[in-house]
């Protein structure tokens, strides 16, 4: 058939279909590919912590921007040795969840004062619209990262029009010279390329794996109809390197990467089915592949988990335990990461109380937790196990299994 004998709207239709075609297939060719085997070094060196008990050395709330009425989400990041401050916490907080003056806070523990300090807003989602060149309806879930050049990474969940669903996973970088609360400032690097579908529907919520290399692993889920887990890899300047979907279960989401040794991990996962357990996936191969294993027996109300693998054979998670609510937050620990005993229960409150989505990091030789309180506060608690074991020597008392 001649072109001639076409009507013009039936070819203007042809050449976008076939414009369409030829933008989505370069897209998917300039995408990386699955990364190469990857090593995680343990973040705690020396001597074993003993943490089958733990008692509370410290705990309270983390200061609020003025007049700010709800905070989630939060995320620990570990300083350098050499910086005024040992943590920094990162959090979104505004008149309530997806309220237009959302904005990502942040405090840090001051090492010569022993306290948070006062908080204040460090990403404002109009003054990034405005860099990016267009619109920012929500902001989320903020997770840090230091970079092999020392500079702090936040990976944030953003919207335009739509719900979270509808969510892409802004990367962002200090800009600022100095890392301290005071000065710290960040802008844009992009919106990760995850998906032909202007890279909707990733979210991010869990804190990243570090390599030897430098780089990291960076737990996310893509949730549009169906969650499934993916980790991506980043090299040490954060240049995004590629992914690696963690399992075909279509109901599992908010994966958290948990070392067993430096090439076997674990990502337990939020279970987004009525009466769900904790999902688990595993990999021997530094994340090059993944194997679905059978659930934890803890339960799950639907709720995010945070895991921590410190050395071989001492993994904590935190967890809502009620598979009716999110009112009791319980601290957990394994040997193998298929076997759980309860070492605490952090909080615990009625059916309609919310402690959740918690985030833990190692410092100075204390366990460091941070969580939601109904919404509208993030408490913390600083946590220490009995005196140390000489490297090697592991206890045994975990009593909750998976295993048949």
């Amino acid at each position: 058939m001649l072109l001639s004998t076409i009507p013009p709207a039936v070819l203007r239709l042809l050449f976008a279909v076939l414009a369409g075609c030829a933008i989505l297939a370069l897209d998917v060719w300039q995408r990386p590919g699955a990364p190469a085997p990857a090593s995680a070094p343990w973040p705690v060196a020396g001597a074993v912590p003993d943490l089958t008990v733990v008692q509370v050395q410290a705990q309270g709330e983390i200061p609020m921007p003025p007049g700010m009425a709800a905070a989630h989400a939060s995320t620990l990041l570990t300083m350098p040795h050499g910086d005024s401050a040992s943590l920094s916490v990162f959090w979104f907080s505004g008149d309530r969840e997806s309220g237009p003056n959302v904005q990502i806070a942040a405090s840090q523990y001051d090492r010569s004062t022993g306290q948070w300090l006062p908080a204040r807003f460090v990403v404002n989602r109009f003054v990034m619209a405005e860099q990016l060149g267009h619109g920012l309806r929500r902001l989320g879930n903020p997770v840090a990262w230091l970079d092999g050049g020392g500079r702090v990474n936040l990976f944030v969940v953003a919207t335009g029009w739509g719900g979270w669903a509808a969510s892409r996973i802004l990367h962002l970088r200090q800009s600022s010279v100095g890392r301290e609360l005071a000065e710290l400032a960040f802008e844009p690097v992009r919106v990760l390329p995850l998906s032909w579908l202007w890279n909707t529907s990733f979210l991010v919520r869990n804190a990243p794996l570090t390599l030897v290399d430098g780089g990291m692993v960076l737990p996310v889920h893509f949730e549009l109809g169906i969650k499934y887990p993916i980790a991506l890899r980043f090299d040490k300047d954060g240049g995004y390197l590629g992914m690696v979907r963690l399992s075909q279960r279509p109901y599992l989401l908010q994966p958290s990467l948990v070392m067993e040794s430096p090439q076997a991990w674990f990502a337990l996962m939020r279970d987004g089915r009525p009466s769900g357990k904790i999902g688990v996936v595993r990999t021997t191969d530094g994340g090059r592949h993944w194997s679905d294993l059978p659930d934890l027996t803890l339960d799950n109300p639907d709720a995010a988990v945070a895991g921590l693998g410190l050395t071989p054979g001492q993994m904590l998670l935190a967890h809502n335990s009620s598979i009716a609510s999110r009112g009791t937050l319980d601290l957990s620990r394994s040997a193998d990461g298929h076997t759980w005993a309860l070492v605490k229960t952090l909080e615990r409150g009625g059916y309609d109380d919310e402690y959740s989505y918690a985030a833990m990091a190692w410092v100075d030789g204390s366990l460091w937790v941070t969580y939601t309180v109904d919404r509208q506060r993030i408490a913390w608690q600083r946590l220490v196990g009995a005196p140390a074991l000489p490297a090697g020597v592991l206890t045994e008392t975990d009593s909750r299994s998976t295993k048949p």
